[in-house]
C-alpha cells in the first residue's frame, strides 16, 4: 500500500506522518520499521496485516468516560516511532511487520469483525497506531459509515496535518503523556515533548474526547514539581475535565532493574492533581484501589465503581450524576 503524507525527491522520500520525518533512500526502512522506500515511492508494510486482534473492555484502553462497560474491538500491527525503555508491548512495537505472525484483515474485514463481536467501537492500540496510519485511516472511515466509534490509543507523536485528517473520523483517544520534560522524553522514549502537547491541543480544538495517561516510572517520573507543572499546563490549555490516569510501573523491557512504583507515590500524585484542580484523576494497575472509581466532581459521591475491569455501582443518568444532577464530562450511552 502506497503511504499517505510523504514527499518525493529524485530517489529519496520523506515521510510526513510523524515528527521523525524519516528521509529514506531506496530500500531504507523508517524509524517505526513499518515503511520502506521502494523505487522512489513510500510504502506501508503494515496495511491489512495486524498481529494482534482482541475484544477488550473499554476500560482497558484506559477510557473511563467513554461508553463505560462496553466492549471495544482492538487491532494493532507491529512498529512504533518511539524507543521506550519501559515498553510493555516491545515484542510487537519493536519488530518489523514481516518478523511477527499476522492476520490478513483489511479495513472492511475489521469493521465486519467488530460488528460480529457486537463491539460498538474499534481501538487502534497496543503498539503505536500512528505507524499504521493508512490502515487506521481507511478503517476509521468505513467504521464511521457503519455506525461504529473510532478510538486512537497513542503516544501522540504525530504531525498536525495527518492528525487533522484523522480527527474527522475519531470519536475518542487515550494519549500517553510520558513526561513533562523534553530531556526525559529524549532519554526514556527517543522523542520530544512539544509535538505531543500540540496533539492534545489539536484534539481539544477538534472536539475529540480524550483521556491522558502518564506512567509513573521510579527515578524518572516521580518528581512532584514536574507533575504540578504538567497539571498546570493541562488546566491552562485544556481545562479541568479531561481525565488523567496515573499508571503504576512494573519492571519491563530495558528497565527491569527498577522496582514497581510505590503505591504511596501513586496516591501522592493523584492527590496533587486533584488539589491542582483536575476533576477526574485515576490510578491504574492498582486494582481495587479507591482511585480507580469515578467520583462526581461536584458532590463527591461514587458514580462508577470499578473492580479491575468489572463495574459495580453505576450512578449515572445518561451523562448526569444521579445524586446532584451535575453534568459529567465524557461520552455516554
Amino acid at each position: 500500500m502506497e503511504a499517505f503524507h510523504y514527499t518525493k525527491g529524485s530517489e529519496e522520500v520523506q515521510c510526513e506522518v510523524c515528527p521523525n520525518r524519516c528521509i529514506l533512500s531506496p530500500g531504507d526502512r523508517s524509524v517505526c520499521r513499518s515503511k520502506v522506500n521502494i523505487g522512489g515511492k513510500l510504502y506501508s508494510l503494515a496495511y491489512g496485516n495486524p498481529c494482534s486482534v482482541h475484544v477488550d473492555p473499554i476500560e482497558k484502553k484506559p477510557l473511563n468516560h467513554f461508553y463505560p462497560a462496553t466492549p471495544i474491538f482492538s487491532v494493532a500491527t507491529t512498529g512504533c516511532n518511539f524507543r521506550c525503555l519501559n515498553c510493555q508491548n516491545w515484542e510487537i512495537s519493536q519488530r518489523k511487520p514481516e518478523e511477527v505472525r499476522y492476520y490478513e484483515l483489511f479495513p472492511s474485514d475489521v469493521v465486519m469483525a467488530a460488528k460480529k463481536a457486537n463491539a460498538p467501537s474499534i481501538a487502534y492500540t497496543y503498539s503505536e497506531a500512528i505507524t499504521y496510519y493508512e490502515y487506521m485511516y481507511d478503517t476509521s472511515k468505513l467504521a464511521r459509515d457503519a455506525g461504529l466509534k473510532n478510538v486512537l490509543v497513542s503516544n501522540g507523536y504525530i504531525n498536525k496535518k495527518p492528525l487533522l485528517e484523522l480527527s474527522k473520523y475519531l470519536d475518542a483517544a487515550n494519549i500517553n503523556l510520558k513526561s513533562f520534560e523534553n530531556r526525559l522524553y529524549l532519554t526514556l522514549n527517543g522523542g520530544t515533548l512539544w509535538p505531543v502537547l500540540n496533539t492534545f491541543k489539536t484534539l481539544h480544538r477538534e472536539g475529540v474526547w480524550f483521556e491522558i495517561t502518564t506512567l509513573v516510572v521510579p527515578t524518572y517520573l516521580d518528581d512532584p514539581d514536574m507533575i504540578r507543572r504538567m497539571c498546570g499546563w493541562i488546566l491552562e490549555e485544556l481545562g479541568p475535565d479531561y481525565p488523567l490516569h496515573f499508571l503504576r510501573f512494573f519492571p519491563q523491557y530495558k528497565l527491569t532493574r527498577l522496582p514497581p512504583t510505590p503505591i504511596k507515590t501513586m496516591e501522592q500524585f493523584r492527590n496533587l492533581a486533584l488539589k491542582e484542580g483536575i476533576h477526574y484523576v485515576y490510578l491504574g494497575n492498582v486494582p481495587g484501589h479507591e482511585g480507580c472509581h469515578t467520583y462526581c466532581h461536584n458532590c463527591g459521591k461514587i458514580l462508577i465503581e470499578r473492580k479491575g475491569y468489572i463495574l459495580g455501582q453505576f450512578n449515572l443518568e445518561r451523562d448526569r450524576c444521579s445524586f446532584c444532577n451535575t453534568k459529567i464530562p465524557g461520552r455516554y450511552v
